[in-house]
């Protein structure tokens, strides 16, 4: 790797949290009152916004899922792939724990508390849905807040960039399969034709449009990069809020009736981030590596890439659905609990150094 890209990659991990990262459970929050109070207040304006799709693909959200996704994948070298080699045993268990791991357990857990010890609790028609939510959530590994909990822990970060790149080139060809597989063994039936356009609209074109770009800027120098990154980075939270007010303006009858609906969404959630972070660290000090890299490993295990599952679940499931409901409580606990990991993989560093 350039030392170039070494130089813009130590300055990233020395930035702070920004105002919007640090505060995203407040902002999330707000849009949830923001979007039940409006929904109330303009039903038929949100109703008219629900009914512009094509193709079961809603326009307005669309647009804002690409406005969300496309600056974070700009963010991702493709090249830095050749990187995996020099530390092979802590890719080794990002890729075990993010893709053999993550999504089954998330899939057992949603069937345990959803399907039977939360179901009389939860509206019975949306069982189904919010299990597919979950699913989504735990198949799309973190992309670019992965960057943010890695400076956090000081991890390495050109292990940290080798390990987006390689989880992003896989999930272009495994998100959909996985996806499939387990909605099929929780009786969803999802056709493969919905599956694969959000695949295509939501991971292969914003991957090769934020690739192009990166690579014109390149082209210019990588402060010309560094510059775009700082200019368009608001844009995704932003997006992301907005599509969460107008999800929650359809959302906001069915939490009205029953609160107690995103608390008990949240239980896997936590449970999964708690089990997965802890099994990457632990892996990766059984292995060898060093904290540096098992920091980030078991960041990236724990976390997701939500704006993907987001419109996806919105694709396949509605605005209404629970499964766009699940993964947006994802949104919501994602800050305070990867900070509460954070601050534990920091306080056992002497722990961990002591083999």
């Amino acid at each position: 790797m350039s030392s170039q890209c070494e130089t813009a990659l130590k300055q990233a991990a020395a930035a702070p949290m920004s105002v919007f990262e640090r505060y995203l459970t407040v902002w999330v929050f707000l849009c949830i009152v923001a979007g039940i109070v409006l929904g109330r207040l303009l039903p038929e304006v949100f109703q008219a916004i629900g009914g512009m799709s094509v193709a079961q693909v809603n326009l307005p959200v669309g647009l804002l899922i690409w406005v969300m996704i496309i600056p974070m994948l700009l963010k991702v070298d493709f090249s830095a792939l050749h990187e995996v080699r020099q530390h092979a045993r802590g890719i080794a268990v990002t890729l075990f724990v993010n893709w053999l791991v993550k999504p089954f357990s998330m899939a057992f857990l949603g069937w345990l508390f959803i399907r039977h010890w939360f179901a009389p609790y939860l509206p019975a028609e949306q069982i189904d849905s919010y299990i597919a939510g979950l699913i989504l959530l735990a198949a799309a590994p973190c992309t670019a807040m992965v960057f943010v909990w890695s400076r956090l822990t000081n991890g390495d970060p050109l292990f940290t960039l080798s390990q987006v790149a390689v989880n992003d080139a896989i999930m272009v060809f495994a998100f959909a399969p996985i996806v499939a597989f387990l909605l099929g063994l929780s009786s969803i039936i999802v056709p493969w034709a919905t599956l694969l356009t959000s695949v295509i609209l939501y991971i292969v074109i914003p991957v090769a449009l934020a690739q192009w770009w990166r690579h014109a800027l390149l082209a210019k120098g990588q402060a010309h990069v560094d510059a775009t990154l700082e200019k368009i980075g608001p844009w995704s939270i932003s997006a992301l809020l907005a599509t969460l007010v107008l999800l929650f303006a359809f959302q906001g009858e069915a939490i009205l009736r029953q609160p107690l609906i995103i608390a008990l969404l949240a239980v896997p959630i936590l449970i999964q981030v708690l089990f997965n972070s802890a099994l990457a660290y632990g892996l990766n000090r059984a292995v060898g590596e060093k904290h540096g890299i098992a920091c980030p490993s078991a960041l990236i295990g724990a976390s997701n890439f939500f704006e993907l599952a987001v419109a996806a679940a919105i694709s396949l499931f509605g605005f209404e659905s629970g499964a766009a409901l699940a993964t947006v409580v994802g949104v919501l606990i994602e800050v305070p609990v990867m900070l509460l990991v954070v601050n534990v993989v920091n306080r056992t560093k002497g722990w961990y150094e002591s083999r």
